[in-house]
């Protein structure tokens, strides 16, 4: 066989069974990694592409034009400064040979050589073609690279037959190196490359060769019963769910339907049953043990209940699946009574009797038990619950009963169910609806996007967990730094934010803060850290408000005022857009930007209010006058919580100003003419920052 000048490149390493979780990212490692190395050494012939392939036994990568040798390339090459390869006299000097030598041209005449400057000296370069790389020898660099950067979780150690030992994330039996119809002579972890693999595990027999490298995943799947394109699989499974459900939903979470689709290389999907009376137990419950213990897929009807009828996907095809199915049913059986047991014994102690135990269990060394977390909480919710007006005693029972269900057997066998096995538990012993509700509500949001706390108790409980979790690790010095969060402050901060945003809570977020570090009064570790939460608060804002679409100046423009109530910042910063789109903007911007700079300067000179009589100039007096028009319809625009209206309102005064500003000398030699401009000023700066400091829109 001949190797072509272009042809497609197949790289497959066939292995043990890898770590489904971490498939598709080594399979993606894998593929990228190769392609990117061959394209750096010009072995691909146009644009780069390439198909990714990871099934539970292999990884592979069909690359397309992948040249059998990369073009030569026109080299210029510094050999030496001028000074240094020619003596006095200038003839060559030893060094110069020497280096020459060493290049590969040791009988170059140095009158080939360029002369050219090179910074301030000049120096001999060399101009030569260079052959380009074999893809034999590109490919055997790209492999090892890429091999040696793959993301794998664990490496594991293993010994070749030949008694060498080698380390990767699981064995390796084969390699194909395929260009064309021509093999590659490569190697990985001691296996030469050749044209064979094996198929399924258990439908098919024996190796399939494969003639040319295009035939792959074809060939594979007729002969092999292997799927092996990673989102084609998954694609099939996830067509064969919804056939099988029919009309039922199917749960089917991104993660399981991903680390399902790395256990299988030819999925077929069968359906089972569990006897009825497990449905009994909260659904939540049955449905994580499917899916964590044993991935299957549970079903439920259009309201959401769960269905006794389940799916699982299986390696094997078969027209007689009745053991396999009744296999995963015998399985399934014990989980589900688990969870039952787990549910029945829970129930018979009352969650109230439960919250004493928690002070055996440690929330930090230097901030106590996770009973003293919790009376900080139930302390700061009724703070809260005061200052929001609604039901203190509400509030301070749901944040003490919230944490009660960590020492639940359900909880300590599945910790994801955390929160929502305390509403079931609250709803058995008779608690308030709210309460019971925030036991799982306090938790939210748990994610970017997640729902925020539904109940006014569930907000409030969830406010007081997240502020004392910022200030309480904050505050013993814990706070995020570089990639490492391993508190999740903020997440807890994004929480905290959003609640406040999207719910539009009339609270002060300092005051909150301030409310949150009182609870830590007997807590010597911990040092007031309000002041920097108030920072970081302020720094995550703008990220969550850049991502709903806000310009970066309206944002600044908004923040730069400090404030305190987020309740009404949307409706700021649209009206800071809006009034941004005016013709009058630009001016009135620049115009506040000079103010604040004139009254920055005079910082020191005692402002005190206008005096009429003292306006001298026609220019200062039509400015006071207008301001004066202006000023009411703006504080009334201001109490309405109408911004944009407040901001249309001084855009009247672009012409005033710009007069002001030609015609009027601030800083006059009086220093009462001078002390009376400024205090004017001053009175146009907070009108026309009222809103926003819209001085942060000037170009």
């Amino acid at each position: 066989m001949t190797q072509a000048n272009h042809a497609s490149l197949l790289v497959e390493l066939l292995t043990e069974e890898l770590p489904p979780k971490a498939l598709a990212r080594l399979g993606d490692a894998f593929a990228e990694g190769v392609a990117a190395r061959l394209a750096a050494r010009d072995l691909i012939e146009g644009a780069l592409s390439f198909e990714r392939y990871a099934t539970p036994r292999r990884l592979a990568v069909l690359v397309k034009n992948v040249r059998g040798v990369a073009p030569q390339k026109d080299v210029r090459e510094k050999v030496l400064p001028v000074s240094v390869a020619l003596d006095a006299n200038g003839q060559p000097t030893a060094p110069l040979a020497k280096k020459l030598a060493a290049l590969g041209f040791p009988d170059f005449p140095v009158s080939d050589l360029e002369r050219a400057q090179d910074g301030k000296s000049e120096a001999f370069f060399l101009r030569y073609a260079a052959p380009g790389a074999t893809l034999a020898d590109g490919l055997q660099a790209a492999l090892d690279e890429t091999l040696a950067k793959l993301p794998i979780p664990k490496v594991m150690k293993y010994q070749r037959p030949d008694g060498s030992d080698v380390q990767f994330v699981r064995p390796v039996h084969r390699l194909i190196a395929l260009h064309g119809d021509a093999l590659v002579p490569v190697t990985a972890f001691g296996v030469d490359a050749g044209d064979t693999t094996r198929g399924h595990r258990f439908l098919s027999d024996g190796l399939i060769a494969f003639t040319d490298a295009n035939e792959y995943a074809h060939t594979l799947e007729q002969k092999g019963f292997v799927v092996a394109n990673f989102a084609q699989r998954k694609e099939a499974i996830l067509t064969q769910l919804l056939a099988a459900a029919g009309d039922d939903q199917v749960v089917m979470p991104d993660a399981l339907l991903d680390e399902v689709t790395a256990l299988v290389e030819w999925p077929v999907v069968y359906a089972c049953r569990f006897e009825d009376e497990f449905l009994k137990v909260p659904q939540e419950c049955l449905i994580l043990t499917m899916q964590t213990n044993q991935k299957y897929f549970a079903l439920t009807d259009d309201a959401g209940r769960l269905r006794s009828r389940f799916l699982i996907v299986s390696n094997i095809a078969t027209d007689t699946p009745d053991e396999i199915v009744e296999g995963n049913e015998r399985v399934v059986r014990p989980r589900l009574a688990d969870a039952k047991f787990f549910f029945e014994q829970d129930q018979k102690k009352p969650l109230a009797d439960r919250v004493p135990l928690l002070a055996n269990v440690v929330y930090h060394n230097k901030l106590g038990s996770q009973l003293q977390r919790v009376e900080r909480v139930e302390a700061l919710a009724g703070v809260i619950a005061q200052k929001s007006g609604a039901d203190i005693a509400l509030a301070m029972r749901a944040a003490r009963l919230a944490k009660a269900d960590l020492l639940t057997d359900m909880v300590g066998e599945f910790p994801e169910l955390q929160g929502t096995m305390g509403t079931y538990y609250a709803r058995h012993d008779g608690e308030a609806d709210e309460v019971a509700l925030a036991c799982s509500e306090h938790y939210q949001p748990r994610f970017s996007g997640d729902a925020l706390p539904a109940t006014q108790t569930g907000t409030i409980v969830a406010l007081a967990d997240k502020l004392e979790t910022l200030v309480g690790i904050w505050g013993i010095g814990l706070q995020p730094t570089g990639e490492k969060d391993p508190f999740a402050l903020r997440r807890h901060a994004l929480g905290v934010l959003r609640i406040l945003v999207e719910k539009q809570l009339p609270l002060d977020v300092v005051e909150l803060l301030n409310a949150a570090y009182a609870e830590f009064a007997g807590v010597a570790a911990v040092t007031d850290p309000t002041a920097a939460l108030y920072e970081f608060f302020m720094d995550r804002l703008r990220g969550l408000l850049r991502e709903r679409g806000y310009a970066a100046t309206g944002i600044d423009a908004v923040l730069a005022l400090n404030p305190t109530r987020l309740d009404d910042i949307v409706a700021r910063l649209d009206a800071v857009r809006e009034f941004a789109a005016l013709a009058e903007a630009a001016s009135l911007a620049a115009a506040n930007k000079r103010i604040s700079n004139i009254l920055k300067k005079s910082e020191g000179v005692e402002v005190a209010d206008i005096r009429v009589a003292l306006l001298v100039e026609a220019a200062e007096k039509a400015l006071h006058a207008q301001l004066q028009q202006v000023a009411p319809r703006v504080e009334t625009q201001l109490a309405a919580r109408e911004y944009t209206g407040a901001l249309t309102a001084l855009a009247a005064l672009r012409e005033t100003v710009d007069t002001f500003f030609n015609d009027v000398m601030v800083n006059a030699e009086d220093p009462a003419l001078r002390a009376n401009r400024l205090a004017l000023l001053n009175a146009l700066h907070k009108q026309m920052n009222s809103v926003a400091d819209i001085s942060r829109l000037a170009a």
